[in-house]
Order: structure tokens, then C-alpha cells, then sequence
């Protein structure tokens, strides 16, 4: 008998991923928001508030929903608000 990948977990374990990933950007976002207020930079704001927000919904992901191998799961990477996908651990 063949062994399987159980997607459902792989799905959990990329959300994971993501989540480790947006954590120093969202750090680093906080910073230019503060710099942004005592400028009182209202546009720039707005800006991180968006990449911010852009951040959080990343693992609100529809085609990781839609996912039905570990290698669409595997796929699904949103390099425009993650940046670089990290190493794969081998």
C-alpha cells in the first residue's frame, strides 16, 4: 500500500510557513508605521497599514483552499507580499 500525504495537514503546515515568515515583516512594518506617525505621514500610513493587512489575510489563501496534492499546496506561495519562499528542509 502506498503512502499518502494527508493534504488537510500539508495545508496547516504551509499556513505555518507563511505565519513564520509574515512575523519579521510585520515587525519591521510596525517600525515604518511608528516612523510614518511622527511624521505624521498620513499616505505612508496607509501604505503599511495596507501591507500589513495584505499580511494577515495571507493564509486566507484560495488556491491553497483549492489544493487537492502536496505539490499544489507546496505551489502556493504569495511572493508578492512574502517575498522569496524560503529553503525547503530536506
Amino acid at each position: 500500500m502506498p503512502i499518502g500525504v494527508n493534504v488537510t495537514k500539508a495545508k496547516d503546515l504551509q499556513k505555518d510557513m507563511f505565519r513564520q515568515v509574515r512575523t519579521s515583516l510585520l515587525e519591521s512594518l510596525d517600525i515604518d508605521y511608528q516612523k510614518a506617525d511622527e511624521a505624521a505621514d498620513a499616505s505612508a500610513k496607509t501604505a503599511v497599514a495596507a501591507k500589513k493587512q495584505a499580511l494577515r489575510d495571507v493564509t486566507a489563501n484560495a488556491a491553497l483552499d483549492a489544493a487537492s496534492t502536496a505539490d499544489e499546496v507546496r505551489a502556493v506561495w504569495d511572493a508578492d507580499v512574502l517575498g522569496a519562499r524560503p529553503p525547503e528542509h530536506t
